[in-house]
């Protein structure tokens, strides 16, 4: 299948304004690095705390934050997580809030936080686990038969999972116990007495110490360094160093924008990030790698031809299966950026640039450093080196 019929489109005459338009986005980047929103680590490599917190109405972010400030915690992230319809916020405490000892210290101030107008003596029944109801209807016995701790687990068992799994972990009335499978009416009443419903609850923490996110970073970054080395060498025995050289900034260039995107956005970069990263190097890679592939056949081919109208010649050749094979790996991710949840969006915003990006940059960058460098070699009268590559 073919877009294009005999394409014959002038790619190297257009190399500055390719240029300019990868200077802007990767100066953009790199002032925001380096001075806005810096790298934007997520828990995963800062370490710290993170809250998923249900609301039982559509939260107000200054409100949180104002409660975040007044309880000492003034440098926690606060952002809505998911739909908005699901009334859900992250609260990410940073590493300077807290200590590798202490992270559990701060989820629990997170949440002392937002119970600032708790009842006094009372516990908040949305947020208290099961060892907690439990003790609690054990020593008020409620349904009088002498404190039977086994029982009164599964009364607790019992609210807790009609809390969580029924009503998303927010319960707005003791009323709404009293169709809770299992929950004795007895054990209802006895609960209004001892507990109180905030507006909110705790649906999940995640929790880095900073030694274990200091190890992820390192090894982050060397997994990216190999993976750009290991290229390299390949290229370099496969073609020529050039080629290697050529695919190595490309993808170098990829990834400084993909990066630089995060920090303009102020999205975090997790994990799921860097394995994104990691798949646009080597989804760029293979596509420079046909590229180059096509030149060097070219060059075997068309021997008196300038290197520049070659490498024009092969961009032209395979530009219907770039756009093919892009264009298809485009529309998944993109639907996976759509559809696939807040879980995914890091994930998936990593691929939806980095396949943009690289499949730009191995018609624009690339191949454009082959010309230049033997220009260059030839302009300082020396042989030049893209000339036929090694055989198969």
């Amino acid at each position: 299948m073919e877009f294009f019929r005999n394409p014959n489109i002038d790619f190297l005459g257009k190399k500055w304004y390719f240029l300019a338009f990868s200077l802007v986005f990767s100066v953009a980047g790199i002032f925001s690095m380096l001075f806005w929103h810096h790298i934007p680590y997520g828990i995963d490599f800062r370490g710290g705390t993170l809250v998923y917190v249900k609301f039982s109405h559509a939260p107000n972010d200054n409100e949180i934050r104002a409660a975040m400030d007044h309880a000492g915690l003034k440098n926690a992230r606060i952002q809505r997580f998911g739909q908005a319809s699901n009334d859900e916020e992250l609260i990410d405490l940073s590493l300077q809030e807290t200590s590798e000892q202490a992270l559990e210290r701060g989820k629990t101030e997170i949440v002392n936080a937002l119970e600032h107008n708790a009842p006094a003596g009372k516990v908040d029944l949305n947020n208290a686990p099961v060892l907690t109801i439990k003790n609690y209807l054990v020593d008020k016995d409620p349904m009088h038969i002498g404190g039977d701790e086994q029982k009164y687990a599964a009364q607790a068992q019992a609210i807790v999972n009609f809390r969580d799994k029924d009503h998303s972990g927010v319960l707005t009335s003791f009323d709404e116990l009293k169709g809770a499978p299992g929950v004795d009416p007895a054990v209802v009443q006895s609960l209004q007495d001892g507990f109180y419903l905030s507006d909110f609850g705790v649906r999940n923490v995640e929790i880095v110490g900073p030694q274990v996110g200091a190890q992820l970073r390192r090894q982050a970054m060397l997994a990216t360094v190999y993976s750009l080395l290991g290229m390299l060498i390949y290229l370099g025995f496969r073609f020529e160093w050039i080629y290697g050289i050529a695919a190595v900034v490309t993808v170098f260039h990829d990834t400084l924008i993909t990066v630089g995107a995060f920090s303009l956005t102020n999205t975090p970069i997790s994990l799921t990030v860097i394995a994104a990263i990691l798949t646009l190097i080597g989804y760029s890679n293979n596509d420079t790698i046909v590229v180059f592939d096509r030149i060097r056949e070219n060059i075997k081919l068309m021997r008196r031809e300038k290197l520049s109208d070659i490498v024009n010649r092969s961009i032209n050749q395979t530009l219907s299966r770039t756009i093919l094979t892009a264009g298809l790996t485009f529309l998944t991710v993109l639907a996976l950026f759509l559809f696939g949840g807040e879980v995914l969006h890091g994930f998936s915003l990593a691929l939806v640039i980095g396949i943009l990006i690289g499949t730009y940059s191995s018609i624009a960058i690339a191949a454009p450093i082959l010309v230049a460098y033997q220009d260059w070699r030839v302009e300082k009268g020396k042989r030049p080196v893209a000339m036929p590559g090694r055989a198969k």
